[in-house]
């Protein structure tokens, strides 16, 4: 570990974090996810500019969120980690650069281009930044069993989501690359750095490999498709506390 002078701590009457997080980053699942941590009587607990809900039951659950960006979603992450968690459950959304992936369709990012600023800040010997491997197949099961098809590969995460120009949008696309988002390898490069499992489920919100910007987040059905697997994330969650 280096000198640094702020280091992450759970301060006293602070939850101790002892089984999976469930950790949303969009903005647009917070008033249904909020409503539902409120109806299981989820105890609410402080998490900077998000949310952290403990959810009772035979072993407790944690939903946090949101926190769109890398530097926001990091600060949450190592809050939580900080906390105890050593076990984290990404869900977010993405834009696909290929036609190999359509908006409403779920995908698993297995590693990532980074083009964040955040995860520089954080030495790590392996890169690039990847998902847990083993949790990411644990996921990919849960979801294939419970009817959810599930397509996986590389992501580009970027700070800049007004600059994704389409000469990127092409190469990155010939290169493998699937989609796009805005946390995935900051979330990925600490949680090596820090050596806890973590692994993303993303709904395709929009297509970008068109002449002209496809978006679908704003529809009802994705809306309700994205609840529908954050709560089916859920039970996964208590399957492997």
């Amino acid at each position: 570990m280096s000198d640094t002078i702020i280091v992450p701590c759970r301060q006293p009457g602070e939850p101790a974090i002892t089984s999976p997080v469930l950790f949303f980053v969009n903005p647009g699942d917070t008033s249904a996810i909020i409503s539902e941590a409120r109806r299981r009587h989820g105890k609410k607990h402080f998490l900077f500019h998000s949310n952290l809900f403990e959810i009772p039951g035979q072993a407790p659950l944690f939903w946090a969120g949101p926190a769109l960006g890398a530097p926001a979603a990091v600060m949450v992450l190592e809050k939580l980690i900080a906390l105890g968690s050593t076990d984290v459950i990404v869900h977010g959304w993405c834009g696909a650069l290929t036609p190999d992936l359509a908006a409403g369709e779920v995908f698993l990012p297995s590693q990532s281009l980074s083009e964040e600023g955040t995860s520089a800040h954080y030495p790590v010997a392996v890169k690039p930044p990847a998902a847990h491997a083993g949790l990411r197949r644990q996921l990919g099961d849960f979801l294939q069993h419970n009817g959810y098809p599930v397509k996986q590969g590389p992501i580009w995460t970027t700070d800049a989501p007004f600059r994704e120009t389409r000469q990127k949008v092409e190469q990155y696309g010939s290169q493998g690359i699937m989609a796009v988002d805005m946390e995935f390898a900051a979330l990925c490069t600490v949680a090596a750095y820090r050596r806890v499992r973590l692994a993303a489920v993303m709904l395709v919100s929009d297509e970008l490999y068109h002449p002209a910007w496809r978006p679908l987040y704003a529809s009802r059905s994705f809306k309700q498709q994205s609840l529908e697997i954050f709560f089916a994330l859920s039970r996964f969650a208590c399957n492997i506390c």
